[in-house]
């Protein structure tokens, strides 16, 4: 997640609350997601942006797990996304966002 993401990400949680915040990913990679996922819940693992040592604990989401695809309309979904899933590695993505929530999540 690059630096001026993480600034924002740390600036709507500090205007809103970090319980009313929700992150969603679209990296196409599991470890990729994963990376960016444990940034805004654990801190930057780089320790070189705005959430390096900031544990926000935030949910995070990639948009093709299913708890989220449910909230998309269908057709925007199906325009904007579904060509994308196809070749990605969906379980990977979940297992890697899955495992990162219970890790460090604070507020599901």
């Amino acid at each position: 997640m690059d630096l001026e993401n993480q600034k924002r990400v740390k600036e709507f949680a500090e205007q809103y609350g970090p319980e009313n915040v929700v992150v969603i990913l679209g990296a196409a990679e599991g470890e990729a997601a994963g990376l960016a996922a444990e940034t805004v819940t654990a801190g930057d693992p780089t320790f070189a942006g705005p959430l390096a040592g900031v544990q926000l604990g935030l949910t995070v989401y990639h948009i093709c797990e299913d708890d989220i695809k449910a909230e998309v309309d269908p057709g925007v979904y199906d325009e904007q996304i579904s060509m994308m899933e196809m070749v990605m590695d969906v379980d990977d993505i979940h297992n890697e966002m899955q495992s990162i929530r219970d890790q460090y999540c604070k507020y599901l």
